[in-house]
């Protein structure tokens, strides 16, 4: 697919993803969106990658919607994602099949390094993220309410598991403008850096030096599933199944010979 809406590259196993509309701080469109579902799709058939860190171009993350397509919605009269007949289809699994519900059954660690302004639909991406570093000065807001619209892209599912009712309800009515600064002990962030995406490949070098795909793989699983699906009996016996699968593999072969002999483990 040729990219025009956003860019991406690949090293030491950690792949970025740019939404690259600098010139329109990367508002979101459906040629974005289209682009952003290919290249994960891409991504995650890759072996050789441990973590995909997701950021903007320039100084601002993604300011939501472009003006240009909000004003389509309103000559249209209803709503279009933009996306083909058949877009690419990243991640998934049980219930997690919507738009940006997949990033929670991708395969690997999602990580948003939110660089500056984020919102609506930014800020929605950025919520189903595995893990998030942001800027203490980026200003976010939820935006809808002030758009006439009601909570999108799931945020109203996201938000209060990840800062409780009271604030979630806070940002999603009043669509207030709020910054990392602000948030920084909230639970919304794995950390407020001047420099989120130096912060977000640290993180995931850290996690391809140190951990096991398989694990990694797993344990993702896991938490997605208890999310959506288990009760904590459910969850108990689901791991001691991963257990015994876990334990059958040469990754957790390494992991043992590693402890043993107080060396790092080669995965």
């Amino acid at each position: 697919m040729e990219l025009t809406a956003t860019r991406f590259d690949v090293a030491d196993r950690i792949a970025t993803v740019w939404l690259d509309r600098p010139h329109r701080a990367n508002a979101w469109t459906g040629q974005m969106h289209t682009e952003y579902r290919w290249i994960m799709a891409e991504l995650e058939q890759r072996e050789d990658l441990r973590a995909v860190i997701v950021t903007g171009t320039g100084d601002r993350f993604c300011v939501g919607g472009d003006s240009a397509a909000l004003t389509a919605h309103v000559e249209r009269g209803g709503y279009d994602t933009g996306l083909p007949a058949e877009p690419a289809q990243p991640g998934g699994g049980d219930g997690l099949d919507a738009d940006f519900a997949w990033q929670m059954g991708f395969r690997i660690p999602i990580i948003a390094a939110v660089n500056g302004a984020c919102a609506g639909v930014g800020l929605a991406l950025a919520l189903f993220c595995d893990i998030r570093f942001v800027t203490p000065t980026a200003k976010m807001t939820t935006a809808a309410p002030k758009l006439g619209l009601p909570a999108e892209y799931g945020m109203s599912w996201t938000l209060p598991r990840l800062i409780g009712t009271a604030r979630a309800t806070d940002l999603l009515l009043s669509g207030r403008v709020f910054t990392g600064a602000e948030t920084a002990d909230w639970g919304l962030w794995n950390g407020v850096t001047d420099d989120p995406y130096d912060a977000a490949q640290a993180w995931a070098l850290n996690l391809a030096a140190t951990t096991g795909a398989g694990a990694v793989a797993m344990a993702k699983q896991q938490l997605a599933d208890d999310a959506i699906r288990n009760s904590p009996a459910a969850s108990v016996i689901e791991s001691v199944s991963l257990l015994d699968q876990a334990m059958g593999t040469d990754e957790y072969a390494e992991g043992i010979a590693a402890f043993n002999e107080r060396r790092p483990p080669n995965f």
